[in-house]
């Protein structure tokens, strides 16, 4: 399809001009007028810029991309290389930052609550759609919550509270989200999961009822982009590819 047709239609299907970001959400780079295969990723590093031109892709999309609100505009460095592979090789970059995590069918809270076989039960923030929580049918253990979170995103989790706690709701967002233990705490959540966490998230845990697990920035928002891809495969005529560059974050 070309280039244009599918940021159009990014555009309508993620809407990013309803959200305040902190980078712009998009075409980041243009590359190909015609766009036959897709790769995605988390992060628009050099490596993947890399990997994704040696598997023939006319455009990438990540959730993390460049341009980030306070970052140095100078082109060089890291930046520089970064954008002159994209131009050289003549591939495009879209980037989905808050757009893809707040999205009601593939966003990434949404598909990490499916890798977790969490059924979402409503949400902690006004219908913003980034802080989900589920009630479970049954109770667990906070240790069987912790150790089934490392077993199904292959990686060992940061568990921060008593393990013998029982646990029957559980609230969640990606990435960088640890602030938004205040409003788990609020709503008396039994453990809140997010991809990093802050120094002073372990002393909001010991001062509430509310656990904590760190499950990896990186790790809890390889599954929405990937989502995305799989969408945009079926509705249009090309390929995807999903690349998966390791981080421990």
């Amino acid at each position: 399809m070309q280039l244009n047709e599918l940021n159009q239609y990014l555009t309508e299907y993620l809407q990013p001009a309803s959200f305040s970001d902190y980078c712009p959400n998009g075409l980041q780079v243009e590359g190909k007028p015609e766009v036959r295969k897709i790769v995605t990723g988390v992060t628009a590093s050099l490596e993947l810029l890399q990997q994704a031109q040696a598997a023939d892709a006319d455009a990438i999309l990540v959730h993390h991309g460049y341009f980030w609100r306070g970052e140095s505009e100078p082109i060089t460095g890291i930046k520089m290389r970064r954008l002159k592979f994209l131009l050289a090789n003549e591939i495009s970059l879209f980037a989905y930052h808050l757009p893809l995590d707040a999205h009601v069918d593939i966003g990434n809270n949404v598909m990490l609550g499916n890798v977790l076989d969490l059924e979402i039960t409503g949400w902690l923030d006004g219908g913003k759609n980034m802080i989900a929580w589920s009630e479970l049918k049954q109770t667990k253990l906070l240790q069987t919550i912790a150790d089934e979170c490392s077993a199904k995103l292959n990686r060992e989790v940061q568990l921060v509270g008593n393990g013998s706690k029982p646990v029957r709701t559980i609230a969640w967002c990606t990435g960088a989200a640890q602030g938004y233990i205040e409003q788990a705490i609020t709503a008396d959540i039994d453990v809140f999961i997010s991809g990093e966490i802050s120094e002073q998230t372990v002393h909001q845990v010991r001062e509430s009822n509310t656990a904590y697990i760190a499950a990896g920035h990186h790790a809890t928002e390889r599954y929405g982009v990937q989502a995305l891809g799989e969408h945009l495969a079926k509705q249009f005529d090309f390929q995807h590819e999903f690349i998966d560059i390791h981080n421990p974050v």
